[in-house]
């Protein structure tokens, strides 16, 4: 099992080292795009680094990495432009076996009935795999949705998921992940929507236990890992627990050790990466690092 966390690395950025710099959208301009990406891709080499130095080899990159990547104001051809520092990128992440993957932000929904909506997030999307296109990264490097909203209609909502994702390109499909919410489409649909399309279903344990906790975990997992194919690389699973002061879905602040063990024994043996999504980002990534090495290396 690889581990990792999200974005930010917490030691770094209190040394100014962030790959999420960005800037309001009024404010853009060629050079303030250009000084802006030099910066978060240098800020992620030396997030990668600090990763590999601490036996982290699974990390979601910042989709604030390009600001505005997606977005047709940027006039910069960033992928020419930063071409070299992408592909140094990219070599440095096969060098050392990391299992990379972007995670869009809460407006990218296929499945919306607004149509505004839907071209904006095939654009984001597009945005994201070309991040890794240009990084020279497989196709199991991957980029993850929620699959969407119910919109008071969920065999239409399924259904319209299922033709805008054929409708997708060839180099968003090959990336494109989806992952079980907690109040949207769950885990049932999602599988309903990986037998229809052939999407593969990137499994969160803590929504599945808020929304299904009916739902065996090792069942689900080795369910979900089986909708992955050959270039998809190895199941990909987010991890958290329940914040114990915070709303039911509200991510722990830090990793609960027991709640950790009791997690890693119930998918042991299945070969997957994992994304904790805990507040204190790299800190609980390295507890749980030594907590797999005490149970032996689940």
């Amino acid at each position: 099992m690889r581990l990792g966390y999200p974005a930010i690395n917490l030691e770094l950025a209190e040394a100014g080292i962030r790959s999420n710099r960005g800037f309001i959208l009024r404010s853009y301009s060629e050079e303030r795009f250009r000084e802006t990406v030099a910066g978060n891709l240098a800020a992620l080499g030396e997030i990668l680094r600090w990763n590999v130095a601490h036996g982290l080899y699974a990390y979601r990159i910042s989709s604030d990495i390009v600001p505005f990547g997606g977005h047709p104001v940027v006039t910069v051809d960033w992928r020419r432009e930063f071409a070299d520092e992408l592909a140094a990128l990219g070599a440095y992440a096969r060098e050392h076996d990391l299992r990379l993957s972007f995670h869009p932000g809460q407006y990218t929904l296929l499945n919306s009935p607004r149509e505004d909506t839907h071209q904006r997030s095939v654009a984001d999307l597009e945005y994201h795999c070309a991040v890794f296109d240009a990084m020279g990264m497989d196709g199991s490097h991957k980029v993850q949705i929620h699959a969407g909203g119910v919109y008071k209609a969920l065999s239409e909502s399924l259904a319209r998921f299922v033709v805008r994702y054929r409708d997708l390109p060839d180099t968003v499909r090959r990336r494109l992940v989806i992952e079980n919410d907690d109040f949207g489409l769950g885990y049932p649909e999602c599988m309903d929507l990986s037998a229809r399309t052939g999407v593969p279903v990137l499994l969160d344990n803590h929504h599945l236990a808020v929304k299904e906790p009916h739902l065996d975990l090792r069942t689900s997992a080795e369910e979900a890992a089986a909708t992955w194919g050959p270039d998809d690389g190895r199941l990909l699973m987010d991890y958290s627990s329940q914040d114990p002061d915070k709303r039911v879905g509200a991510h722990a602040p830090h990793i609960d050790d027991d709640h950790f063990r009791t997690f890693s024994a119930a998918v042991d043996g299945l070969p997957l990466d994992l994304i904790l999504e805990i507040k204190d980002k790299e800190v609980s990534a390295v507890r749980a690092l030594e907590l797999l090495a005490q149970s032996g290396g689940r």
